[in-house]
């Protein structure tokens, strides 16, 4: 798969902390061109908690290595199963239930993840996302 052809596109950054990613969704802008826009960041604590989860979606896409620098891109399921965990773990510092949160979402379905992802960024999305933190045990 290739970046051009890719629905979702993560790119690793070295920050301070260590590293972190970005998460980038291909959609239409209002020229009608299809671009990547980002998402949300993933923070250097959600990155080490994810790890397993960003390197699974890189293979899965034909990727063998997470490194930093260019852009990873991301099939429809795993871009969606990532997409779900940057939500629920934007502003989250425990990286116990990160982690926890980031093997639900490696488990679950690709389909539902969508499902799920579509809920987060809706208009009212707050209360799909604060039931997604509840089920994937990001939070008590």
């Amino acid at each position: 798969m290739t970046i051009r052809t890719a629905s979702f596109a993560l790119r690793v950054v070295r920050r301070r902390m260590g590293n972190a990613a970005i998460l980038y969704r291909r959609s239409l802008n209002k020229q009608g061109l299809e671009r990547l826009t980002k998402i949300a960041p993933i923070s250097p604590i959600a990155f080490s908690a994810a790890a397993s989860l960003l390197r699974a979606g890189v293979r899965a896409s034909g990727g063998s290595t997470l490194v930093e620098g260019p852009f990873h891109p991301l099939d429809m399921d795993y871009g969606a199963r990532i997409a779900c965990f940057v939500l629920v773990a934007a502003g989250l510092r425990n990286a116990d239930r990160l982690y926890k949160a980031a093997e639900e979402l490696r488990n679950a379905d690709g389909t539902e993840a969508a499902w799920w992802f579509g809920l987060m960024t809706s208009r009212n999305g707050k209360r799909a996302l604060r039931a997604m933190r509840i089920l994937t045990e990001a939070v008590k």
